[in-house]
């Protein structure tokens, strides 16, 4: 004890930190994809790791005081990192990246998004054992700062951090410029190399310029005629919505007779390469909204409405805004996730109707049900005949974690007819998912009735997210290729006849301007007050 308080770096101070680092690539090993070996990085990258050992443990000591303690507690917080960025290759394929730091905040926020992913059970006992191991050591553990003495335990603290700083400046110089792939990007430079990489790029980044967005320049310009009708619009953002049918034999032929209707009658149809995969909807949502790709939204595109939250930007909805229209968004969920209670009036939202304009009634599973939206839209198209709406709709109820919920045995006549009882693994989730898929075919009757009995002609707008996240479906049947159904449909039959509605292959960024096409050219057709005979 007594050499251990007149020289603090001691022995058994060295072991504990080498330990410790070793620890770091020993998690590091568990991650799925795995990184390259860390002698193969190359000196950049194993300059940034090191360093970021030193710096986090250096300030990690500065507060607990304790070395032992800190040690346990940044490798149990790089645990919870690795298992975090499994869980989200495996559901999304794609490891965490910086940009995911913020949803833990949001996990706490929503529980019920994040947590079951991340097994409620494990997370349970990984906040029990951490609370222990934090009582442990504080008993267990004394004070370096009674044992060194305060000078020399700062001189220390400081030391490791303005080391760890040092190693990482000089590392992320040489550092290999990042590919935008994070699985690629994981795999070359090592779980902190690529996390230091890609925060570092984005702060260093610019938000995409106006004039990049082709709302910006009015390419797509409504009639001019004085006596032009403009028609309701409404564009469908359906949650995890696809077609199950194209790798999945067990599902029912007719699964959604509506779509299957609405599609036959479509001005065009086909199918949507969306940037997303089982979640991340905004990144699809900005997409169609904004009309930029990935490409150009840079390393910000992973989160894109971070800076949308904070700019005006040219959209859709202020294109539609322009032209007159009236322009809502309706979502029922807490207006606040992912910013959009800021987003959408920066994109030219009038309105923004979100959970607290539905009641609990609206529920159906975890969420508010997609027949509550549809009566919502409905009643705002009823509402509003003396001016022309676009309503922007963000679905909620086909929403995961599906497995909070336990299939129906009444609903697989029409989803799964063929299934046994109980369910085998791979079709738990499935049979919950295809229940909800109903519910939004259900809507989609309910908008087309609604836009074509209304006394202004109407256009309706559908589109997925993204694909579900069923991966053990997904194991034992085939995945999908990742893009989603798409439809563009008038309540005009005369426009629905003038259009053939051979497939048609669209990336999201350019829906926005094929809608508004069709919005157009649905409002030059048709002149003066409109005939029941027109609409059917």
């Amino acid at each position: 004890m007594t050499a251990w308080k007149k020289r603090p770096m001691t022995s058994p101070f060295y072991l504990l930190l080498t330990a410790g680092l070793a620890g770091t690539l020993l998690i590091e090993a568990l991650l799925a994809p795995r990184p390259c070996p860390f002698w193969q990085r190359g000196g950049a990258a194993a300059s940034v790791h090191l360093g970021s050992w030193l710096l986090t443990f250096g300030a990690f000591f500065a507060v607990l005081q304790r070395p032992g303690l800190a040690v346990v507690t940044l490798l149990a917080l790089q645990l919870v990192v690795v298992q975090s960025s499994n869980t989200k290759s495996q559901t999304l394929n794609e490891p965490f990246i910086c940009h995911d730091f913020e949803y833990f905040w949001d996990a706490i926020r929503h529980p019920r998004l994040y947590v079951p992913f991340f097994g409620v059970r494990l997370a349970i006992a990984a906040s029990t054992a951490g609370v222990v191991a934090i009582a442990a050591f504080f008993y267990w553990e004394a004070s370096a700062v009674s044992q060194w003495g305060g000078w020399a335990f700062l001189a220390t603290c400081g030391g490791l951090c303005v080391s760890g700083a040092v190693l990482i400046a000089l590392g992320l110089r040489r550092l290999d410029a990042i590919t935008l792939h994070p699985a690629h990007d994981l795999e070359t430079l090592g779980l902190f190399a690529s996390l230091w990489a890609y925060g570092v790029a984005l702060l260093r980044s610019s938000a995409p310029p106006p004039d990049a967005s082709p709302f910006y320049h009015d390419t797509v310009a409504p009639p001019a005629a004085p006596t032009t009708v403009l028609p309701h619009t409404v564009l469908v953002q359906s949650e995890s919505f696809s077609d199950p049918r194209s790798w999945c034999p067990d599902v029912a032929d007719d699964l959604l007779p509506h779509w299957d209707l609405s599609g036959r009658q479509a001005q065009q149809r086909g199918t949507l390469s969306v940037p997303a995969w089982g979640a991340n909807t905004v990144r699809t949502e900005c997409a169609v909204l904004t009309g930029l790709t990935p490409e150009q939204w840079g390393i910000r595109q992973f989160n894109p409405y971070r800076t949308l939250a904070r700019r005006h930007f040219p959209s859709l909805a202020a294109t539609f805004k322009k032209a007159g229209y009236r322009t809502v968004c309706v979502h029922p969920y807490p207006a606040s996730f992912y910013f959009r209670h800021r987003v959408m009036p920066q994109l030219g939202f009038d309105t923004f109707i979100d959970v607290e304009d539905f009641s609990p009634d609206d529920r159906n599973g975890q969420y508010i049900g997609d027949a509550a939206v549809a009566r919502k839209v409905a009643a705002l198209l009823d509402d509003s005949a003396d001016a022309p709406l676009f309503i922007f709709v963000i679905t909620m109820e086909n929403h995961g974690p599906l497995d909070l919920e336990r299939p129906r045995h009444d609903a697989l006549a029409d989803t799964l007819p063929r299934a046994p009882w109980p369910l085998p693994a791979h079709q738990r989730n499935l049979a919950v998912y295809l229940h909800h898929l109903r519910q939004a075919d259900a809507m989609l009757e309910t908008l087309t009735r609604a836009l074509g009995q209304g006394s202004r002609p109407g256009v309706l707008g559908w589109y997925g997210d993204h694909v579900p996240i069923l991966p053990q479906a997904y194991a034992y049947y085939s995945a999908p290729t990742g893009e989603t159904p798409y439809m563009l449909w008038s309540s005009q039959k005369n426009q629905r006849d003038r259009h053939p509605t051979t497939p048609q292959r669209l990336a999201a960024n350019e829906l926005g301007s094929v809608l508004l096409q069709h919005v157009w050219q649905a409002a030059s057709g048709r002149q003066g007050p409109r005939k029941d005979s027109e609409y059917q």
